[in-house]
């Protein structure tokens, strides 16, 4: 199970087709009536107001791609829903999540017949919101933030049609980063792998020795910045985009132009394997081979290493990603379930959708063997199967380093289209390459992503 990317190309699809029903939410009208983005809908699903009505009837409930490895963990979700409140029904669909998803979420949307509770990401989350398709909880359930964590609350907000920002999703799952590392590999090298470094900077500082004491037998990280970027950015602290995200502002700061410095420094001393420049392979085959001393920062890296590398599992550790200028870890954005605004049972889809998100379901699925991902509940985060490390087993280590991480996390991290990140990684490249100056490279990369921006790329 992996949450599905959507490109910035459907996104765009789904907010232009959706801001053509340029209806939003509207109140009742003289016979009662009400509207949510052009669908006719009880009066109660929109305006200010708790929402009320019996927790009876059937609703539909729309996941992606969840089914083939986790239908008996929903259909006991389901089942215990039912069991609690006599009179409703679920019916599951679980959709393939391919790219046509955004684009096939809006027709639905369009002619009414959305999903009552549905899994969403940011963008559709977005799009949906404006248009006026999607319940406002916070307005309906007043209570809805009290288990999650503050960070992952806030990002559950969405701005509609007027602009304002609107509770309408709950956070449901997330990822987290963590720095993996061989530990044999550092220790040749005189890095200490009890005292991970504290900025990007220092990483990189780390990356040089391993580089000089390797001797080309083996790097200590992959060369290609779209791993990197604007990950590294955020982490420094430094503002990638302008404040309404219409132009790039990276240039403006010099350590933007320091750490493509450095990274051409590396790549030139042997850091970094040559041919993995503008290779899209992840260090997970190198790694597992003792070819690399850094591997990935995802957590579920750990688990793949465990299951496909044991002897190299044995020499890793994990350790905390540096928190550089922004002071506490990073985190992106969840996944989220929303609740229709055209549901004909909005009381049982909003009831279903805080029943599923709560920390009890939430824990149970992390606990899944067949997937590693991290609750946005406290509640959750602090049950013991995060809290109880067992010895120095790096897998339950990572475990509890980002749950204790995500809650504090921060889940402001920029948000760039392929085509921009593409033309800042080239600029970055060709600086590494050594046949443009880092400073040229930075100027031309900020240039690149400003044109393509005003071209809504």
């Amino acid at each position: 199970m992996r949450a599905t990317r959507l490109t910035r190309t459907l996104t765009c699809i789904a907010v232009l087709s959706l801001a053509a029903t340029g209806c939003g939410l509207s109140g009742g009208s003289d016979s009662g009536g009400a509207t949510a983005g052009g669908c006719e809908v009880d009066q109660g699903n929109v305006g200010s107001g708790k929402l009320t009505g019996d927790v009876k009837g059937t609703i539909t409930f729309q996941t992606t791609n969840l089914k083939k490895d986790f239908g008996d963990f929903f259909d006991g979700v389901i089942a215990a829903f039912e069991k609690a409140h006599p009179g409703t029904e679920v019916k599951w669909i679980d959709d393939p999540g391919d790219n046509t998803f955004t684009s096939r979420t809006v027709a639905d949307a369009q002619a009414c017949t959305m999903a009552d509770v549905i899994n969403v990401n940011a963008p559709t989350a977005t799009a949906l919101t404006k248009a006026g398709y999607l319940l406002d909880i916070g307005t309906k359930d007043p209570d809805a933030a009290e288990p999650y964590v503050p960070s992952f609350w806030k990002t559950a907000t969405f701005p509609d049609a007027s602009g304002k920002s609107v509770h309408t999703t709950l956070p449901w799952y997330t990822g987290g980063v963590l720095l993996t590392y061989n530990t044999d590999l550092l220790k040749k090298a005189g890095v200490d792998p009890a005292k991970p470094p504290t900025s990007i900077f220092g990483l990189f500082a780390d990356y040089e020795k391993i580089a000089k004491a390797s001797d080309g037998k083996y790097y200590a990280t992959m060369a290609n910045p779209v791993w990197r970027i604007p990950a590294d950015f955020d982490q420094m602290g430094i503002k990638v985009l302008s404040t309404d995200g219409k132009s790039a502002v990276f240039a403006d700061d010099p350590r933007t132009a320091q750490w493509v410095e450095w990274m051409a420094k590396l790549y030139k001393e042997g850091a970094m394997p040559k041919d993995s420049l503008s290779s899209s392979n992840d260090p997970s085959t190198l790694y597992s081979q003792g070819k690399v001393a850094y591997g990935s920062t995802n957590p579920s890296f750990v688990r793949f290493v465990k299951q496909n590398s044991p002897s190299v599992y044995a020499r890793t550790g994990v350790g905390q990603q540096p928190y550089d200028a922004l002071g506490v870890a990073s985190a992106g954005a969840p996944q989220y379930i929303s609740v229709a605004a055209t549901s004909k049972h909005a009381p049982v889809a909003l009831a279903f959708a805080e029943f599923l998100t709560n920390a009890e379901n939430q824990t149970a699925w992390c606990k899944d063997p067949a997937v590693v991902i991290f609750p946005t509940t406290t509640e959750s985060l602090d049950d013991p199967f995060f809290q109880d490390a067992t010895g120095t087993d790096p897998f339950s280590q990572a475990r509890k380093l980002v749950a204790d991480q995500l809650k504090t996390a921060s889940t402001n991290q920029t948000n760039l289209s392929p085509a921009v990140q593409n033309a800042i990684v080239a600029q970055v490249q060709l600086a590494m390459q050594g046949t443009k100056s880092a400073a040229d490279a930075v100027k031309d990369a900020q240039e690149k992503a400003n044109e393509l921006l005003k071209q809504g790329s």
